[in-house]
């Protein structure tokens, strides 16, 4: 089952704004429908992961906003996949109070959640913000030098336009979209303490709300990937009372 909802006038706009609204609840799809057409967003809502795949053969979205408690197909599982086929931006919506399911949904590949119940506006910002994100990086990749792209550490190098960590022995170490944003935080700001609320504003965008732990997991994520003994990490420290710092000097 699917809903439509548009803006004659948004429809008459060729660059009009158009998600995927994957959520389960009929009444939350209508009533987010109608709130975004008033921002000229177009809205398409299904309520599982088969009606989405089928959506998503047919129609063109900018956006995905992603209900994680689903019948059948949880969002989780869907986010999976979506992130093996697609880069197209993802929300998640969850009622869960655990950070555990916020955090997993990052490190599969969304870009962002929203907590039930949420202001509508601030989806909305949410929507606009992300959207930004991924034109400027488009933008950015279209024009840069690839050279200037490639960036060193230790023997360590991570390619910004492939979005790719490879190791001092030239093996490409696999990334979550969470983790290779969270790192890209780091090397950019070599040798600075950076508190929680500081990586997790740069790494996901000024509206942003701070999870400690969410900043935690990413980080013991990272050690795993990148640290010889992540017990005893040489390049992501933890300053104690501050936050993390990156602890290499970074080549261009």
């Amino acid at each position: 089952m699917s809903d439509v909802k548009s803006d004659t006038k948004s429809d008459a706009k060729m660059d009009t704004t158009s998600v995927l609204i994957v959520d389960d609840d009929e009444e939350i799809r209508h009533l987010l429908a109608n709130y975004l057409a008033d921002f000229s967003i177009r809205a398409h809502g299904v309520a599982d992961g088969e009606a989405m795949r089928e959506a998503m053969a047919t129609m063109h979205f900018d956006a995905i906003i992603l209900d994680l408690m689903l019948p059948g197909e949880d969002g989780l599982s869907l986010c999976r996949q979506l992130r093996t086929t697609t880069d197209i931006p993802i929300i998640i919506l969850t009622a869960r109070g655990e950070s555990t399911d916020r955090v997993v949904g990052l490190e599969l590949g969304a870009d962002d959640y929203v907590m039930k119940p949420f202001d509508p506006r601030e989806l909305v910002a949410r929507i606009h913000t992300i959207l930004r994100r991924t034109k400027d990086g488009k933008k950015r990749g279209q024009t840069a030098d690839d050279n200037t792209e490639l960036w060193h550490f230790e023997g360590w190098t991570i390619n910004r336009l492939a979005r790719q960590l490879v190791t001092p022995q030239r093996m490409v170490v696999p990334l979550s979209n969470a983790e290779f944003r969270l790192l890209s935080v780091f090397i950019e700001r070599p040798y600075r303490v950076l508190s929680r609320d500081q990586l997790m504003d740069a790494a996901r965008g000024q509206n942003a709300t701070a999870f400690d732990r969410s900043i935690d997991l990413l980080v013991s994520r990272l050690r795993q990937k990148l640290e010889e003994d992540p017990k005893d990490p040489k390049f992501l420290k933890t300053i104690r009372g501050e936050g993390y710092m990156f602890d290499a000097k970074v080549v261009r």
